[in-house]
């Protein structure tokens, strides 16, 4: 066998995994994608919270500087989007849970729940900022 390869015998190429450049993107590869982002979003978000209770825990100008901050366009985008993974995450990991227990694999079903996820999601996050901005006197 040692004689084989170094005399040159070529090789077989293996055939390369199936990746992104491969397959045609389809919801659930979607929506799987995007539940990984989400996740990744909300972990940072967690770290936003915890800079949000210690400025709270060190004095009121501290926690003004960074209410001010929530309240500037880049906070206002920032707590949407977290807001926005939020619900997202929520909802996917809600159909996840009912695909673990062996309901809505079949394909027009997946569809009809993938659809639901981003809707709910929009409604959701829609809702939390109307209710929000309603509670703070804004309407």
């Amino acid at each position: 066998m040692a004689e084989s390869q170094s005399s040159g015998a070529k090789r077989h190429p293996r055939p390369l995994s199936p990746h992104l450049q491969v397959y045609k993107p389809q919801l659930t590869s979607i929506t799987s994608i995007l539940h990984r982002f989400s996740g990744i979003a909300l972990s940072g978000g967690v770290l936003y919270l915890l800079c949000w209770l210690i400025a709270a825990a060190q004095g009121a100008e501290a926690f003004d500087r960074l209410q001010d901050f929530n309240g500037s366009l880049i906070g206002r985008a920032l707590l949407f989007g977290w807001s926005v993974a939020f619900f997202y995450h929520l909802l996917n990991g809600i159909r996840h849970l009912a695909w673990d227990a062996g309901f809505g694999f079949e394909l027009p079903t997946a569809a009809k729940s993938g659809y639901a996820v981003f809707i709910g999601t929009a409604i959701l996050t829609v809702a939390a900022w109307v209710i929000g901005y309603f509670q703070m006197g804004a309407f």
